[in-house]
């Protein structure tokens, strides 16, 4: 009798993981997997008018071909600027959190703090912000004047005709600034985690500093720098305030082109192809990073 009831329970027990996944489940299903799908639908219709939201379901995968050859150029600008903005953010962002890490010292809470205040306000006050940074009149530019700079600037192509504003150097710092917390935060967490016993136990056997770094600190922060690589290139492939704000058309990324074909010219079935594209650049470029970066054993 008391092994049927603990048989009983332990198959009520069973469903229990199950009930505690269903909330999730149906979230994602009902935000997540229904509008996919309805996006999925949508790019592979004909729109009858550009004035009215009707479709019809056609399989029209010449919807796909038409946006590349239109957008192409903009979907290599968009992960060039995001690339690019990733590695200024790597490179920043590493020393400023193995300094936090390993020097912070009792200050180490107020200097993670510091990191997130920009979170504290608006993203899109932030990068209007950075308009009168590096306006004409901005003390940027009057930086670069009294140092003498603009010439040098213009001839390596980050200002033109003296002007910051309106040139993929002002969308790419954009980028950097606002994404930057991104990546110093996980890879805080990673060097945190490091025991400095290790680090000291290579010194002992004879390694200098550079060398307990390469084989030891970093091989043990990857973790944090490819999930910081994949919280700021993800978002800034797709984002459009910063080249909206602080470029010019020249400058467009993928994301004011979706904008301007949902909102504006109204052209659902080539906007929701180009998400679509988008999703399923980043989803392979990810696998492919992730591969080749090793993090299988990515906690």
């Amino acid at each position: 009798m008391a092994k049927e009831t603990d048989d009983r329970t332990q198959r009520r027990g069973g469903w229990v993981p199950y009930g505690l996944l269903s909330p999730g489940v149906v979230w994602l299903a009902l935000f997540f997997l229904v509008p996919l799908l309805t996006l999925v639908r949508v790019s592979l219709s004909t729109q009858e008018s550009r004035f009215e939201q009707k479709f019809s379901f056609t399989w029209e995968f010449k919807n796909y071909s038409d946006v590349l050859s239109e957008f192409g150029d903009i979907f290599l600008r968009s992960f060039g600027y995001a690339g690019i903005a990733t590695v200024l953010c790597i490179a920043i962002g590493y020393p400023m959190a193995y300094f936090i890490a390993f020097r912070g010292g009792r200050y180490r809470n107020l200097l993670l703090g510091l990191v997130v205040v920009p979170f504290f306000t608006s993203y899109l006050v932030r990068t209007i912000a950075w308009v009168s940074i590096m306006g004409d009149e901005g003390p940027f530019l009057d930086l670069i004047r009294a140092l003498a700079l603009d010439g040098a600037l213009d001839g390596i192509g980050i200002t033109d005709n003296g002007r910051l504003l309106a040139t993929e150097w002002a969308v790419i710092g954009g980028l950097t600034y606002n994404f930057l917390p991104f990546m110093v935060l996980p890879i805080y967490v990673s060097l945190e985690k490091i025991d400095v016993a290790l680090v000291e136990a290579a010194k002992d056997l004879y390694s200098g500093a550079a060398r307990s770094f390469r084989k030891v600190t970093l091989p043990m922060s990857l973790p944090g720098v490819f999930a910081g690589t994949l919280l700021t290139f993800i978002p800034a492939s797709g984002d459009f305030i910063n080249a909206e704000f602080l470029g010019g058309p020249k400058n467009t990324m993928i994301g004011n082109v979706v904008q301007q074909q949902f909102l504006v010219q109204n052209r659902y079935t080539s906007a929701a192809a180009i998400s679509l594209i988008l999703m399923v650049i980043i989803t392979a470029g990810v696998l492919v990073y992730a591969k080749v970066l090793g993090t299988e054993d990515l906690t």
